[in-house]
Formats: structure tokens, sequence, C-alpha cells
């Protein structure tokens, strides 16, 4: 008899458990780890996440507990899914407890503050493994429809391949359709650049400034993600595909994105602060934006569209200042 796929998932979020029921429905045995008692009652019990997903059952074949020993025990993938910059500390406290062959899988879009290191850069270093033991899921994933089943496709990327298509077929079901990458840098960057633009395109949304400025935000976007991505080794048509245009798009159009809301608070007239309080979940993009604006320093890449979401967000600069120094940039030829 075949031994089924175990996965421990850390982050009992919308993103984490969502994609936990992606595993099960795919018929892995799941584990969610949660911090919260509470919480993790509640979703063995009612079989629920009432604070993040209410009101969506959760599969038989996904259970949780707040012991990282138990939902490690024997986990054939370890899928990380907490917010980005607490993921060093975090997985420092549960390295010491991998099994030794785990594949882990990070679903965390964000560049980490003061290294400017992708998440499977801080991964590979904290847990002391290869980069062939890293994956990245990532794509148009908003996690309340890929909870209600919709349709929906992914990028599973590692830099071997064999370990992609191993992940590849643990989460494949009928209604998330996940594809291979090798490309971890470029799907890393998609990722989290995105964040960024969504807040940009939000802001722009919040200060009424019409479709065409959207358009111009996202397709001006994509080139400042690319033009980065270049820089670090990429292949530029990881870009054109799920994880950067399709996730770019995915976030900057629907209101279920928590980057794209922020910014639209923020261009609305509220404050940073007053934005914050109102927004239950991590909105990625707004501590990344400081960290991906460092990392394109560090490459001398310029990122006009980053530089000024760090302005508003970071800076206090009003969005009418900001918008008005963005648009009054030497003009340049299209491709550059």
């Amino acid at each position: 008899m075949t031994k089924p796929v175990k996965a421990a998932v850390f982050g009992t979020g919308s993103w984490g458990t969502a994609f936990g029921m992606v595993l099960a429905d795919a018929g892995c045995e799941v584990t969610l780890w949660g911090r919260r008692a509470n919480l993790v009652d509640a979703v063995n019990t009612t079989r629920t996440n009432p604070d993040y997903l209410p009101g969506i059952e959760l599969p038989q074949k996904l259970r949780a507990t707040t012991d990282p020993a138990e939902a490690l025990h024997e986990a054939d993938f370890t899928v990380l899914a907490v917010p980005s910059q607490t993921l060093r500390g975090n997985l420092a406290a549960w390295a010491p407890k991998l099994p030794a062959d785990t594949v882990l899988v990070s679903l965390m879009k964000g560049v980490e503050l003061g290294t400017a290191k992708r998440m499977s850069e801080v991964v590979e270093e904290v847990a002391h493994v290869p980069a062939d033991r890293v994956a990245v899921v990532t794509g148009p994933n908003l996690a309340k429809e890929i909870a209600q089943r919709r349709p929906a496709a992914a990028v599973v990327a590692c830099r071997d391949e064999a370990v992609a298509q191993r992940l590849q077929a643990a989460c494949h079901t009928p209604y998330f359709r996940p594809y291979t990458n090798t490309d971890v840098v470029g799907c890393e960057l998609g990722g989290a650049v995105k964040n960024v633009i969504g807040l940009a395109v939000g802001i722009a949304d919040g200060m009424g400034l019409g479709d065409n400025a959207k358009g111009s935000l996202i397709t001006r976007g994509l080139a400042e993600t690319t033009r980065l991505g270049l820089a670090m080794g990429a292949d530029p048509l990881t870009f054109s595909g799920l994880a950067g245009l399709g996730d770019l798009v995915a976030t900057c159009s629907s209101p279920l994105s928590r980057n794209h809301t922020f910014g639209t608070n923020l261009g609305r007239g509220m404050t940073l602060q007053e934005t914050i309080a109102v927004t239950r979940q991590t909105a990625e993009g707004v501590k990344s934006c400081e960290s991906v604006l460092d990392l394109a320093r560090r490459h001398g890449v310029d990122m006009p569209i980053t530089e000024t979401v760090v302005g508003i967000v970071h800076e206090g600069k009003p969005p009418v200042v900001a918008l008005k120094e963005l648009m009054s940039r030497a003009a340049k030829p299209e491709r550059r």
C-alpha cells in the first residue's frame, strides 16, 4: 500500500488554510500549525477557520495543532505561510524539528527587511538546507476564491525540477492547476513586487484616477519587475507568466487583494496608522516595498513606482505630490 503524502502547513491565516485545503483535496494528509489554541480547536471541532475563512468547510484530511513537532512528524512537505518579516525568527525555532528529507515550501511573497533576501534564501540560510529542497508556490491565488474551490492556476518553482514535479502532483486538484518552473528567482520577485504595484494601483483607485492610470501602472510595474529580475539572473519569460503578469493582474484588479485594498484606503486620504487599524490581515507590500527598493538599489535598477510607494507609505508624502513627481519624470524610450 502506498504511503500517503504528508504535509505540515505553518500558518492558519487565509492562504495557509486555503493551500492546506488544496493539499488535502489532492489526497495529502495535512496538519496545520497555529499559534492560537482557540483557532486550532475551532478547526478541529467545527471543521472551519472562523477567523479567516468563515463558512467554508475544511476537508476531513486536514487537522490542526499548536505543537510544531506534531505537525512536522513524517512531513514530506513543510509549507511556510507566515508573514514574510516573521519567517526568520519562526523558522529558527522550528528548524531543529524538521524531518531530514522534507521539502520546504514558501507561500510568502516578500523580501526581508535589512538583508533584502528572498524568502527561499532565508529558508536555506536558517534551516541549513540546499536550494533543491526549497520550493515556492506563487501566482494569481486569492485565498478566498481558492477556498471556495474556484478555478485557479499557479506555479510551483524549485531549482530541482523533479522536486517541483513532486509538489505539483501533491497539490493538483480539479480546481487548482499548478505548473512547474525552475526559475525560483523570477517567481519570487514576481510575487514580491506585485504587492508593491498593487499598493500603487490601489492608491490610484482611491484617488479616482481612472482605468488608464491603472493600466499604465500595471504595465510599467511589470517593466520594473522585469528589470530587477534580469539584473538578478531571472528568466524574462517568467514575468509574462502566472508568477508575473498573472499574479500582478489579480492583485491589482480584485477587492479581495489586501495590498490593493490597503492602497485604496491610502488614496482616499486615510493615514498609514488609520489604514493599518482597519486592515485585519498582513498586506505584505507595506513592509516589503522598502526591502524591494533596497534590493533594486543594490543592483542598480531604477524602480520609480516602487520608490513612489515608499514615499507615500513610509515617508508621509501626500499621494497628490507623489503623483505629480512620478508624472513629471524625464521622458524616455519605453523599453528602458
